[in-house]
């Protein structure tokens, strides 16, 4: 029997395992419903948007969202060793330390920035050096983009002509400010929470990692977490136990939906979808949200974008060089703006594409273009996740009421029409063509707000549905585990209270990295 069960192989799984089996006399098993990652689009970078609704995705869409003219809202996870940090654009993004404080003051003590900090610089091996705010020599390697395409040292010069100043370093003491991105690569090739974790330590004789297992539920015995019953890929179902702690690592989407199909979550919900009744627990699945985004893009009159990597030179260039196009993260660089005085921080991050970038990439144009609009990094709807039925294999209802508050609506009007402002400016605009989103018919406030609702979509960060805290609505205390659970803890982005100021990746493996820790130390 292993001391630690852990459930889901994503960023914050990989980072537990690795860590929890530094100890000899720790027994770990690490439990993955995908496979072990290894096809190529995940380590071609600019391939990432490939997996989308493949066997590598657990591809989760919305109920009907009624604030975004009643459309699905498509959410991809990823399917495999990895998770999402497989699948995802590898922008390596903190957030700001306005965020974790904010964290604490709300109740979660122990995870103000000074508090995090140290646990993100002993995650990361800065290619850049070891500096005041960056380190070198742990697992997770950051870099700056091997081959960025011309249109993006455009975008970030037209930026500045804007009065949005360049920073050298987004994650460092200021975030206002445009930059390229950093991101989670080696060599030219992906660089996920698996390679940096997980595979280095595969042949521990104390880490057991198990694919293509589906966990249905937890085992619970007199209030206490005693293991999870699984099916593997012959629909065989069995019990792997554990003797110190079960450990949900499965995301936003998976462990709220564990929580409720083993009876822990909202007691009327639970008895409507006849579900057994183990712990009242109100807030599982609660506090959902996201970043959503909104795409403005423009033709491209130069020849400088990413269109054509997928013809045989680049990846040709690719596998041999581990450079050209093929290695781009599509969002190359970054803007983070306030859209009105009085703000605290950055309330829209662009990310900047030398591609054309709509519909989640499922939308095709023949042709050159670049892509920004704003993101809205301070989300203030929150939504719910819910089970569909007790059937384990049924995805749950996901509704995140993306746009119903009307300041975030605000925000991201304010935000296209300072992108339209940031394209008008030199040296990007002698590279603008036609505008294709919003469009000439987006004119006034009114028009583009119906553009957003009508084009609105997530940006892949789903946080908050395991929202940790003291106050009744919370379903983990500071140290990560469950209310009124025994052995049991939650550790993956579903225990941020508030989702951080940008790209999620990088605070989900230091809530792993500190949540090792606090395990240790129990």
């Amino acid at each position: 029997m292993p001391d630690y069960v852990i459930v889901g192989a994503g960023s914050a799984g990989c980072t537990l395992a690795a860590r929890l089996s530094e100890a000899p006399d720790v027994s770990v098993t690490l439990i993955e419903a995908g496979g072990k990652g290894r096809h190529p689009n995940i380590s071609i970078p600019a391939a990432f948007a490939n997996q989308f609704r493949t066997k590598l995705d657990w591809d989760y869409n919305t109920e009907p969202e009624p604030h975004c003219d009643g459309r699905s809202l498509y959410i991809p996870r990823g399917k495999g060793l990895g998770g999402s940090s497989s699948m995802n654009a590898m922008l390596y993004v903190r957030g700001r330390p306005l965020d974790y404080d904010l964290w604490a003051a709300g109740g979660c003590d122990g995870w103000a920035w000074d508090d995090v900090r140290p646990y993100f610089l002993k995650a990361e091996n800065n290619e850049r050096g070891a500096s005041e705010h960056h380190a070198v020599g742990g697992p997770l390697n950051v870099c700056d983009e091997r081959s960025p395409r011309r249109l993006t040292a455009r975008f970030l010069a037209a930026a500045e002509a804007a009065g949005i100043p360049r920073i050298p370093d987004y994650n460092g003491p200021e975030q206002d400010g445009a930059a390229p991105v950093q991101v989670t690569q080696r060599n030219g090739a992906r660089f996920s929470a698996a390679d940096a974790y997980l595979r280095p330590n595969m042949k521990r004789p104390n880490l057991d990692v198990i694919t293509h297992a589906t966990v249905l539920g937890l085992e619970l015995s007199g209030g206490r977490a005693t293991g999870v019953r699984v099916r593997g890929r012959g629909r065989r179902e069995r019990v792997i136990s554990a003797d110190r702690e079960v450990i949900l690592s499965a995301g936003a989407i998976g462990s709220p939906q564990l929580l409720l199909l083993s009876g822990i979550g909202p007691a009327d919900h639970l008895s409507a979808v006849g579900v057994p009744v183990a712990h009242d627990l109100p807030g599982v699945g609660e506090n959902l949200h996201d970043h959503p985004y909104a795409v403005c893009i423009w033709e491209s009159t130069v020849p400088e974008s990413l269109y054509g990597a997928d013809k045989p030179k680049p990846m040709l260039e690719w596998l041999l060089r581990r450079s050209g196009p093929l290695t781009s993260t599509v969002a190359e660089a970054f803007a983070f703006v306030r859209t009105r005085p009085g703000l605290p921080a950055a309330d829209v991050q662009y990310h900047f594409a030398p591609a054309y970038f709509a519909d989640n990439g499922f939308e095709e144009f023949d042709g050159h273009a670049f892509t920004f609009g704003p993101v809205l990094v301070s989300t203030k709807s929150r939504g719910n996740l819910r089970l569909r039925s007790s059937d384990p294999l049924d995805k749950p209802r996901i509704l995140t009421n993306t746009l119903a508050e009307p300041e975030d609506v605000a925000s991201l009007v304010e935000g296209v029409k300072l992108a339209r402002e940031v394209a008008s400016k030199e040296p990007l605009a002698e590279a603008r063509g036609r505008e294709i989103y919003p469009g000439a018919d987006a004119v006034d406030d009114a028009d583009i707000e119906a553009f957003v609702r009508r084009h609105v979509d997530l940006l892949y960060h789903p946080v908050g549905t395991c929202k940790m805290g003291t106050d009744d609505a919370a379903v983990v205390d500071p140290q990560l585990r469950v209310r009124g659970i025994d052995a049991l803890r939650v550790v993956d982005a579903s225990v941020m209270p508030q989702i951080p100021g940008g790209n999620t990746n990088a605070p989900t493996i230091m809530i792993a990295e500190r949540a090792a820790d606090l395990i240790k130390q129990a």
